[in-house]
């Protein structure tokens, strides 16, 4: 078993979770919700984001039980035991599947990376500093100031 994950992590996505959140609901764009949930990649690939968005437009996605397809947006925030997981493996997997956006949370250099997926594969987008305020391409006028993720 995967161990839980430290509280500083569980800071960070209630954060992200609340910020873009926020965003979502009062721009009547879709749905943000955190782990744990599955998501049905394939019979083979079932994952648990840390946070994830789903556009209105992709809405039949959702299930009872789980979201059957990839969502727009997925958050991995890393944690010792799953960094590399995160950053290769998950990475490659969201993109054969379609998901437009992945964010890579960073907790201990206090930065995010914002990947897109072209024809191409995955691009990045940006590497956004504690400092920094996050923009995203697909959330057309999301903008995060990244201390308050990172407080």
């Amino acid at each position: 078993m995967v161990p839980a994950p430290d509280f500083y992590h569980q800071i960070i996505s209630r954060n992200i979770e609340f910020l873009l959140w926020d965003f979502v609901k009062n721009n009547d764009l879709g749905i943000v919700v955190d782990a744990p949930v599955d998501v049905l990649l394939s019979p083979e690939d079932v994952l648990q984001p840390d946070i994830l968005f789903i556009s209105n437009e992709r809405r039949h996605i959702i299930t009872e039980k789980n979201v059957a397809g990839a969502p727009d947006l997925v958050i991995e925030i890393l944690s010792p035991s799953t960094q590399e997981r995160d950053k290769l493996v998950k990475r490659n997997i969201y993109a054969c599947y379609g998901v437009k956006e992945y964010w890579i949370v960073d907790p201990l250099t206090k930065s995010i990376e914002v990947m897109t997926l072209s024809r191409e594969g995955v691009k990045l987008y940006g590497i956004f500093l504690k400092e920094d305020t996050l923009t995203s391409p697909l959330i057309d006028g999301l903008s995060i100031p990244l201390h308050e993720v990172f407080e």
